[in-house]
């Protein structure tokens, strides 16, 4: 990720917090720490068991050229992609919480890796985000794989 990509992706990230000068500032000392930011403004985050989600995210990124912004924590246990704001509120899929307006998650900064969050992903700094519709499909997929994977053992 190039530096001026990082800033676009710092930047955008930023814009959704109460104070979004003070994120800027508090990467710009210690890129390494994570900053806690709202979720339903910008954006939503669709959180599932990392079980799913790593195989989910490799459909998705199979499925489009440039998948939204994803993150994943570094245990494996939860992998968190970045939707259109409301999408957690009208989400009805198994196994995923949404994380919308009233929410808030802890974000490392892009083209960082802190200790326990990162990002599969980052944010492109322009806004994209995962088609609601395309990862359904994709969680889909990747449940019906693990179905068969386990009906095999």
């Amino acid at each position: 990720m190039s530096e001026s990509m990082t800033r676009a992706a710092v930047a955008w990230l930023a814009a959704a917090a109460p104070e979004p000068r003070a994120v800027r500032l508090e990467w710009e000392r210690n890129p390494f720490q994570t900053q806690l930011l709202p979720a339903g403004k910008l954006w939503d985050v669709l959180l599932v068991p990392g079980r799913i989600g790593y195989p989910a995210f490799d459909v998705l990124a199979r499925r489009v050229d440039s998948p939204g912004p994803v993150l994943a924590d570094l245990g494996g246990t939860r992998t968190g992609f970045f939707v259109p704001p409301g999408t957690a509120d009208r989400w009805a899929g198994t196994d995923a919480r949404g994380a919308g307006r009233g929410t808030w998650i802890v974000v490392p900064c892009p083209g960082r890796a802190p200790g326990g969050t990162r990002w599969l992903v980052p944010p492109d700094g322009r806004g994209s985000l995962n088609d609601p519709i395309l990862l359904d499909q994709a969680l889909h997929e990747a449940a019906a794989m693990l179905a068969a994977g386990d009906k095999r053992q």
